[in-house]
């Protein structure tokens, strides 16, 4: 008989955890569950006005126990004697100050309420004069420590939020030991972990977030942190020196963790990494295919060979790692800031009377307006994607910006605002809204051009996550602004099939990760080819969109 090999892959995404079981001998999935973060949900820790997005630990741990339960549950009777190993992976840098045992403050008694001791989500920028510090501040060593991170350092990034926390929260400071990101303390929390130095840390959060690099024999020295502010003075050495590829095992599930989620105490825990570079391992990345990881942000990774790359330095993007996709393999990243949440932006726009007018309304009953909310806003981006489609292209429609989050790549700014240009009295929301697509296409346009102008070829383009499936429209006008075809992988959970490949090489299945890809990932069901004539007018839209967006970052984009 057939020995069963099941692996659990789990994806931390910005609104909701997302677990599988996954047969790793041909990557069929057996189960699949989702929980959406109930104090996220109600904008528990945030303030969107100062662009603070917090996320409270227990909506981590309630939804990974939540949804193991549940695919064990659906999966049937003896499965748990069958799973052999659990992958993680998270959005990021998304870090959270710890005491010396590793516990985030959160998890303190008096700190439960207090936002600066949670995760820091990946979208928060309330660390932007940090960023802009650690620019200056880098300029003046003889060492470029900000070489490998396309040489402009975020404040979505490590440094720059554990600094503003520091600054900003007396209590914090006093009893922050260490910073830790999400995706390296879930692993330790599962293998029962007590001294946060032994925790292993992964190469893709350090060499992308943290300014780790085997060049600089670690992180940067004690003098670049103490020198930029007393604060950081020591801080290198309650952190790490070595890091670790995902194919690599953390450990093994605690007897704690292992009753809390009705497994067995044998099963392997691997080393995590950040969503987009699981998720494209899980959507079968190939070397130079640009794989666009695209939900309420992208994150966009090309893979090559270190011989192939070597001495090259892309400028603007958001690293180059050795083994932060596919061990052995160059890692670079690269992503916008608002990709679904631009869209989403426009929905909540345009939804504003009937959240804020409707309920004073004595014509509907609030179970009838629930109920029209909810399908309205549902249907709402999918009925303006329809209409949108029908549009001619001229070249004179509405031309916005998509930084409506800031810009992530190419070269950083979160200071930067999004626009729109041409308004005029006979623009509807099909049209306005189109214009809001169409710069997020001409966004990732720009990011394919600074990789071919840095000398790293884009040989094709490949779609993952919610965007990539639900919306053809947008997919269409994709192909159409970079003229090149897009294929579509047939995975719906890319990010938690490629922590379920990465879990089944560190069980030791497969002894690469390539090997895990080759046997257990789905493939692809739909490309999406630039429509013939499109191109020249397409073309001279985006010199518009250069042109406009040297506009408003000469005039309105801030000091970085």
């Amino acid at each position: 008989m057939k020995i069963k090999n099941y692996v659990i892959g789990v994806d931390f995404g910005t609104d909701s955890v997302r677990s599988v079981i996954v047969d790793a001998s041909d990557g069929s999935q057996i189960s699949a569950a989702v929980y959406y973060y109930p104090r996220w949900k109600d904008g528990l820790y945030c303030n969107p006005e100062l662009n603070q997005f917090r996320q409270h630990p227990l909506d981590y741990i309630e939804g990974l126990e939540s949804t193991i339960w549940e695919c064990l549950s659906m999966a049937g009777p003896g499965t748990a004697d069958v799973i052999r190993a659990i992958s993680i992976d998270t959005t990021g840098s998304s870090p959270a100050p710890v005491d010396r045992s590793g516990t985030p403050l959160a998890l303190l008694p008096g700190f439960g309420q207090n936002p600066n001791a949670m995760f820091v989500l990946w979208k928060d920028h309330t660390a932007v004069q940090e960023a802009a510090e650690i620019n200056r501040h880098a300029a003046g060593f003889k060492v470029n420590y900000l070489q490998f991170v396309g040489g402009i350092y975020s404040s979505e990034w490590f440094w720059a939020k554990l600094l503003k926390l520091l600054r900003s929260d007396h209590e914090i400071r006093k009893h922050c030991y260490s910073f830790v990101e999400h995706c390296d303390w879930i692993p330790f929390l599962l293998t029962g972990g007590q001294d946060v130095m032994k925790m292993r840390r992964g190469v893709c959060s350090a060499g992308h977030k943290a300014l780790w690099a085997e060049a600089f024999g670690g992180l940067p020295p004690n003098e670049f942190f103490a020198s930029l502010d007393p604060l950081l003075d020591g801080f290198t050495d309650r952190l790490f020196r070595q890091t670790h590829t995902a194919d690599q095992q953390a450990g093994t599930l605690s007897p704690e963790w292992a009753s809390r989620l009705g497994l067995g105490t044998g099963v392997i825990v691997g080393i995590g990494a950040f969503d987009a570079h699981m998720g494209a391992v899980g959507g079968q990345i190939e070397p130079y295919h640009l794989s666009r990881v695209m939900g309420t942000s992208t994150c966009d990774m090309l893979v090559a060979p270190m011989e192939e790359v070597k001495g090259k330095l892309v400028r603007g993007i958001c690293g180059q790692v050795p083994g932060s996709v596919i061990p052995g393999m160059m890692g670079l990243e690269a992503g916008q800031s608002a990709f679904g949440d631009a869209y989403a932006w426009f929905r909540e726009l345009l939804s504003w009377p009937i959240k804020h007018m409707l309920p004073d309304s004595p014509f509907i009953s609030p179970g009838d307006l629930k109920s029209f909310s909810s399908d309205l806003s549902a249907r709402m981006i999918g009925a303006l994607s329809d209409q949108a489609a029908l549009l001619p292209l001229e070249e004179e429609d509405e031309l916005a910006l998509d930084w409506f989050n800031g810009r992530r790549t190419p070269d950083s700014n979160q200071l930067l605002k999004g626009a729109v240009l041409g308004l005029s009295l006979g623009t509807d929301a099909p049209k306005f809204f189109r214009a809001i697509a169409e710069a997020t296409c001409f966004g990732a346009r720009s990011i394919v051009e600074r990789f071919e102008s840095e000398g790293i070829p884009v040989r094709g383009l490949i779609g993952l996550g919610g965007v990539a499936r639900k919306s053809p429209f947008i997919m269409q006008m994709l192909a159409n602004a970079i003229n090149m075809p897009i294929r579509i992988h047939r995975s719906e959970q890319t990010c938690a099939m490629g922590a379920a490949m990465f879990a089944a090489t560190a069980a030791g299945i497969y002894p690469r990760v390539e090997d895990a890809m080759l046997h257990m990932g789905q493939g692809f069901d739909k490309t999406y080819s630039p429509v013939p004539g499109h191109a020249a007018i397409l073309n001279r839209r985006y010199n518009k969109y250069k042109q406009f967006g040297h506009f408003i970052e000469s005039g309105w984009g801030g000091s970085k």
